[in-house]
């Protein structure tokens, strides 16, 4: 039997009473350890939507953030289009079509009227769509779910109710039950992470050099004309990201910058269909004018089509325009690493939150440093926008694909879309951008490689970190500590038992980690309370305060050991303003309170006095209900007590650092996977201490080695 999970915030708990023969209430049991309870909520985080006024507002500030990367594209086009020159006029109006009727389609039809519905409560991108099909179906890697995830208020997912149950129900079945397609789908998310992660050091490249490239207009030679600009382009991509550490403030775009999750689908259609759909079909109709006049241009239209009083004003907001749209680009790889961080799929890097007034806003010191040299790297080299707008390309387009499939598959599974309209999608958007995704591989050797390698390199990082986790985590799984186990250790006569809290994290979500027996083998001596901490990512943005802790007491309550389960979404705060330690400790405080643990104490207690009661003790039942809450309130006190006399003697943090090596008879690809591979990121990078603000006095780094 063990005790009831509980969000400890919740004023209701779900403990189901009956009459057992007619004399006494008793309580709902769980006969394993493992068991998680059922605590049902309703949701309190219900609210109207935002007034007119509020979408309008949103409306705005998402023209600068949101359409940043295709706002600067005029800048560069054409230029990269036409390489060789305009070899008949002709060719104009073929370009200007191709560019109509893809802005239409992709851009305002796809994203703007279709994907932007597949929004993981307000956040976008690759990882936002696997987190919606891991809700819906079983297709994650690790077997960590728990009943409880699913009654976290913005978990459950809108569905439709129609009569096209039977084909979403076969996908999911299919999906579920191949573990192929499980790591097909990993995988593919994974590569359109590193392509979005490439586009983050392609897009400021180009849109620097391409708004840069007026100042050749000050420059005495043409050659004298491209090291400027390249000089020039550099030292903004440096300050770029030198400011970065500081916010998006530094850079002029707070104002604009508000976290894509802020927005409303309202608020970006309208932006979109008003303003940024329109301004793009005159910017381009109008540059193809002007080159039908003046075909030897074409390399440097935006500029030359401007009247000469406004030359220099429009250079100065080409160079705004396109440090907006880098630092669009910078904050969401920042964002998107932190969701793959947080879902076990990218190596522990520093994440800091540069923005109180706004969430989401995030700061990788590692990545901007890596993106930093990137980008100096490639716009050195290449010089030119033609062959970056080559590796842009690829980078974009094998996004906007990846995107497709999964919309597909949410299509069809989640929203239950009718067939023919699914099929008009892959025939219309999915042929249009494989035509796109052939004609771009053409490119391949003049930079069309670039995306591509690096997109390989990340690939293997994420694919070596996350299988590494998954075999720890099946380790820890396997080799758990059983309740009797437990309570074996706890009780044996070689332990010592001293006043104190000890906080013991692993990342195990069913059971004791193996690593707590290794811990008391070496050192006899446990703390009068312990809690077991683990950590968990949810497949969803954001976990509400008030239902982040679940809390129980473990099997045979007179251990004063509790299990503490922390969830988190993958852009939560794991810094929040009150210190980790002092939360969960008030947390836990108030599970005890609630009296959970000293129910199941009580019922313990009265299953005993059961045995020896006979048909001729019935008088006794009524006297019975009230000693049976009086003792309940006895150990709530008794309880309590022990936890502040605990508290008072101090708190230490247990940090298990597991050590993995292959195990004996493992291959060769297995033993460069985890003797080198995940070895070299795990003493590369950020330790687990450093992820919560745990203080370093009080903390002592358990280690075990897992033979894998």
């Amino acid at each position: 039997m063990s005790s009831e999970v509980v969000g400890v915030e919740k004023s209701h708990q779900n403990t189901e009473h009956h009459h057992d023969h007619g004399l006494k209430p008793s309580f709902r049991r769980n006969d394993s350890l493992d068991m998680e309870s059922r605590t049902f909520t309703t949701s309190a985080h219900a609210s109207k939507g935002p007034s007119m006024t509020m979408i309008l507002h949103l409306a705005f500030q998402s023209i600068g953030i949101v359409y940043g990367d295709i706002g600067t594209s005029p800048l560069y086009v054409y230029a990269s289009t036409f390489t060789d020159g305009i070899k008949h006029n002709d060719d104009i109006l073929g370009v200007l079509s191709l560019i109509l009727y893809t802005i239409t389609l992709l851009p305002l039809v796809k994203y703007v009227l279709i994907v932007l519905r597949a929004n993981d409560n307000g956040d976008g991108g690759t990882f936002a769509l696997y987190s919606l099909i891991c809700r819906y179906a079983k297709v994650g890697l690790i077997p960590n779910q728990q009943v409880e995830d699913a009654q976290v208020s913005n978990y459950q997912l809108e569905l439709p109710k129609n009569n096209r149950m039977k084909r979403a129900s076969w996908l999911k079945s299919k999906l579920e039950k191949s573990h192929f397609a499980k790591l097909f789908l990993l995988l593919v998310t994974m590569l359109g992470t590193s392509m979005v992660i490439g586009d983050g050091i392609f897009t400021p490249c180009i849109s620097v050099l391409s708004s840069v490239g007026g100042i050749k207009e000050a420059a005495s030679s043409i050659s004298d004309g491209i090291d400027l600009v390249v000089g020039v382009s550099i030292g903004i991509l440096i300050c770029l990201f030198m400011v970065q550490r500081f916010g998006t403030d530094t850079v002029g775009t707070e104002a604009l910058f508000a976290d894509v999750g802020h927005f409303t689908v309202r608020s970006i259609q309208i932006s979109m269909c008003s303003v940024t759909y329109p301004a793009l079909i005159l910017a381009y109709t109008g540059q193809a004018s002007f080159l039908r006049r003046n075909n030897d241009l074409v390399s440097e239209t935006f500029y030359k089509s401007i009247p000469n009083p406004l030359y220099w004003p429009m250079f100065v907001l080409a160079v705004l325009a396109s440090i907006i749209a880098s630092q669009a680009l910078i904050s969401g790889t920042f964002s998107i690493i932190q969701q793959s961080l947080s879902l076990g799929c990218f190596p522990r890097v520093k994440i800091v939150h540069t923005s109180a007034k706004y969430e989401g806003q995030v700061y990788i010191p590692e990545i901007n440093f890596i993106l930093m040299i990137a980008c100096v790297v490639v716009t050195a080299t290449f010089k030119n926008t033609t062959k970056i707008g080559n590796a842009y390309g690829i980078a974009v387009v094998f996004v906007m694909t990846l995107t497709s499939a999964l919309v597909v598959l949410i299509m069809i599974m989640i929203w239950k879309t009718h067939i023919l309209l699914v099929i008009s999608y892959v025939l219309i958007i999915g042929s249009l951008e494989l035509v796109y995704l052939c004609s771009v591989l053409y490119k391949f050797k003049e930079g069309g490689y670039l995306p591509l390698a690096f997109a390989v390199v990340l690939m293997t990082i994420m694919y070596i970190w996350n299988d590494v986790y998954r075999r720890k985590y099946y380790y820890e799984l396997d080799h758990k500590i059983s309740p009797e186990k437990l309570k074996e250790i706890a009780t044996g006569i070689d332990l010592h038992r001293m006043p104190g809290l000890a906080l013991f994290y692993s990342e195990l979500v069913q059971g004791i980690p193996p690593i707590f027996k290794h811990y008391v083998a070496n050192v006899p001596a446990l703390h009068s309370v312990v809690v077991f901490v683990s950590i968990k990512s949810l497949p969803i943005s954001k976990v509400p305060l008030e239902e982040r802790f679940l809390f129980r007491g473990v099997e045979h309550g007179e251990l004063n050991v509790f299990r503490c389960v922390v969830r988190y979404g993958y852009t939560d705060v794991r810094n929040e303003q009150e210190p980790f330690e002092s939360l969960l400790v008030r947390r836990l405080k108030a599970f005890i309170a609630d009296g959970i643990l000293a129910s199941q104490r009580v019922l313990q207690d009265d299953d005993k006095a059961e045995e020896t009661m006979n048909g001729d003790e019935v008088d006794g039942v009524q006297e019975g209900g009230s000693n049976e809450e009086r003792l309940k309130q006895e150990a709530i006190g008794k309880e309590m007590e022990a936890f502040e006399k605990a508290l008072g003697a101090g708190i230490v943090h247990l940090i298990g650092e597991s050590e993995v090596i292959a195990g004996r008879g493992a291959g060769i690809v297995k033993r460069v996977l985890i003797d080198y591979g995940y070895n070299f990121l795990k003493k590369n990078l950020r330790q687990s201490d450093k992820v919560f603000d745990i203080p370093h006095k009080r903390m002592v780094k358990v280690g075990m080695t897992y033979e894998l």
